[in-house]
């Protein structure tokens, strides 16, 4: 085991050979993927982790990679470090690109999720007045206060788009709202606040089909399930590293599709996205437009590793299990008489959203916290519309990863169930 452990390691710091490990050495890790992802999670010594949609817990072989970094730029300096592993980043872009089925040179490396929406959204066509941007019911608060200012300011409005009577958004209300006015459709595809998963590729036939651009909000979705880009029909899409895909905080991966390039317009350049040649600056032809000079580069490299976890596990692997489990959860949690299960959708991810009666969502993380299980507890800033069309005001999110385990969630139900006899 330690053997395995050592070479588990070693492959996804990127310090082995970069071609595909061996069927035989990748049947060995999936035989004991639980044993040895947790046995690599130093996380998994010090408590309960159920907050993955909000971060994750990362391997040591992402630590290796981030520490391992910054003592070579200690050692010679940021700038020669960093000249040495250009490889290893190239190798980031091309792992982050298949796990999206986009091209490497479709992605952008930006600083957080909200960044990378923040520069796409700003390089935009500006609206005019009377222009139409339609949002899904659950859009992220940070994309919706974004897009809200930016409307306000124009004298154009943001719509929302109906929900089917699962919660998710609908498609056909979608295509009854378009007219010549909508500039931009935008959907969250799994919601911060519940189970939820949009049906991201119904939105996209009807966005492709009006020639409206499209952007997804994937930040729950990288790591979790199954994305393409292709299938989806997106037009921009973004998503953080640091949830189930286990990478580090700082680092979020930023698609673009390359025939929608031309019409984005950034609020800035820099000596990377548009290197002064010829008396001026020459505009980058692909995503790395929008990035910048300065760069992260531990953390690009730990988010490397944490790509190549998540790509030789398997993402449909992956999917499967935090169904099981998350399924599991809400079954549990739905027969202690005081929770109500507020996860909509007919098919959903592993955010388990919950309320407590009697006991609000903030006191019961406390509580829970306090018995070394992490959940998260979200307010309506983050998902407003949703919350506030469900007269909800806070929820318990309990999210799942694929190396939690059902004793786990059995010790979470336990606590559940004696938080709400102590009411």
């Amino acid at each position: 085991m330690r053997a395995l452990l050592s070479a588990w390691r070693r492959c996804l710091a990127g310090s082995v050979s970069k071609s595909t490990p061996s069927s035989n050495w990748r049947s060995e890790i999936m035989a004991l993927d639980i044993a040895v992802l947790r046995a690599e999670t130093p996380g998994c010594g010090h408590g309960i982790h159920f907050n993955h949609s909000g971060a994750s817990l990362p391997t040591m072989a992402t630590l290796d990679a981030i520490i391992g970094h910054l003592h070579d730029e200690a050692r010679l300096g940021a700038m020669e470090a960093a000249a040495l592993i250009q490889d290893r980043i190239e190798a980031t872009r091309a792992d982050a690109a298949a796990l999206l089925g986009a091209k490497p040179s479709e992605i952008a490396c930006t600083s957080s999720a909200s960044a990378g929406f923040g520069m796409v959204f700003a390089a935009l066509p500006p609206l005019r007045p009377a222009d139409r941007i339609l949002v899904g019911r659950q859009e992220w608060g940070g994309n919706l206060a974004t897009m809200r200012a930016a409307a306000d300011r124009a004298g154009a409005t943001v719509e929302t788009i109906p929900c089917r009577d699962d919660g998710g958004v609908d498609p056909e209300a979608l295509g009854a709202m378009i007219d010549a006015r909508v500039k931009l459709i935008s959907l969250t595809w799994l919601p911060a606040n519940g189970g939820l998963i949009n049906d991201a590729v119904a939105i996209g036939r009807v966005a492709r089909a009006a020639g409206v651009p499209y952007f997804v909000d994937a930040g729950q979705a990288y790591g979790q399930i199954p994305v393409d880009v292709a299938a989806i029909g997106c037009d921009m899409m973004k998503g953080t590293g640091r949830k189930f895909l286990r990478g580090p905080r700082g680092v979020a991966i930023l698609y673009v599709r390359s025939d929608f390039l031309h019409k984005l317009t950034p609020a800035y350049l820099d000596v990377l996205s548009a290197p002064w040649s010829d008396g001026g600056p020459k505009p980058r032809s692909d995503a790395r437009l929008f990035e910048t000079s300065e760069a992260p580069v531990a953390l690009l490299l730990g988010m490397g590793a944490a790509l190549r976890q998540a790509r030789t596990l398997g993402i449909a692997p992956i999917r499967r299990r935090i169904d099981a489990l998350a399924s599991n959860l809400r079954r549990q949690l739905a027969d202690i008489p005081s929770v109500t299960i507020q996860d909509l959708g007919a098919e959903r991810s592993g955010l388990v959203s919950f309320t407590l009666a009697e006991v609000g969502a903030h006191e019961v993380r406390r509580r829970l916290a306090a018995r070394q299980i992490a959940v998260g507890a979200n307010g309506v800033a983050y998902t407003p519309i949703d919350m506030s069309a469900r007269d909800l005001t806070e929820i318990v999110r309990a999210s799942i990863s694929y190396f939690n385990t059902e004793a786990e969630i059995d010790r979470l139900v336990e606590v559940t169930r004696a938080i709400a006899k102590e009411g």
